[in-house]
């Protein structure tokens, strides 16, 4: 059985967004075709699905009525496992929109890439970002620097975020640009890093995403 995590979610599949301030990557298509060109009408959809708990628990459910279907004798077994589980996803839901509700901070800014957009939505975040969740690029312009320490002074942040597996660079040159120059760098966790190992060692999805709560507290103070 495969199953496209895409097609299941169907419209709530959000296009990539190029917001204020973000890098704009360039992309070197033949014009030839005209006004017809087909790279005119080209979407790039955000396939960062799993960092929205909400998605998580329609995948859930969707997951374990097609392993009822294809193994019947123990369809209660899996729904029963599954109704356990989307209950801890509520349970960790309601603390995301509980804190995002008492924070002192509605905005999150990144010194790059940004691939929590469907976190950032289903609690009414406003976001800033160096690149796009998608993007390849590595290097960040004078003009995305400027403009995102701009933001951080502008908005009174304490920290600029970044997510794992990244040098920091940028961030570090962001907050070298702020007026006060003293914001700390905190690391949210896209889970796209993780290995078999991690997994063997404990790593799962409720727990980084609670830990990933922890991070956005401080980063709302």
């Amino acid at each position: 059985m495969v199953i496209n995590l895409l097609d299941v979610l169907g419209d709530t599949v959000k296009d990539e967004e190029l917001v204020e301030g973000m890098e704009d990557e360039e992309h070197d298509h033949d014009d030839a075709g005209g006004e017809d060109n087909e790279y005119e009408e080209e979407v790039e959809y955000d396939e960062h699905v799993w960092l929205s708990l909400r998605n998580a628990e329609t995948l859930c459910r969707y997951i374990a009525d097609k392993l009822s279907e294809i193994d019947a004798d123990n369809a209660e077994s899996y729904k029963s496992n599954a109704e356990n589980y989307i209950g801890k996803l509520k349970t960790l839901d309601a603390e995301y929109q509980s804190a995002v509700e008492s924070a002192k901070q509605k905005a999150i800014l990144f010194g790059d890439r940004f691939p929590f957009r469907y976190l950032a939505d289903d609690y009414g975040l406003k976001y800033y970002a160096a690149f796009s969740g998608c993007s390849a690029e590595t290097e960040a312009s004078f003009e995305t620097i400027s403009f995102l320490a701009g933001k951080v002074d502008e908005l009174g942040l304490n920290s600029v975020l970044t997510i794992e597996g990244t040098d920091n660079s940028i961030a570090e040159t962001i907050i070298q640009n702020t007026k006060t120059k003293n914001q700390s760098i905190l690391t949210l966790d896209s889970m796209q890093s993780i290995t078999s190992d991690d997994v063997k060692n404990g790593a799962d999805y409720l727990a980084i995403m609670g830990d990933n709560l922890t991070v956005l507290k401080k980063a709302l103070v």
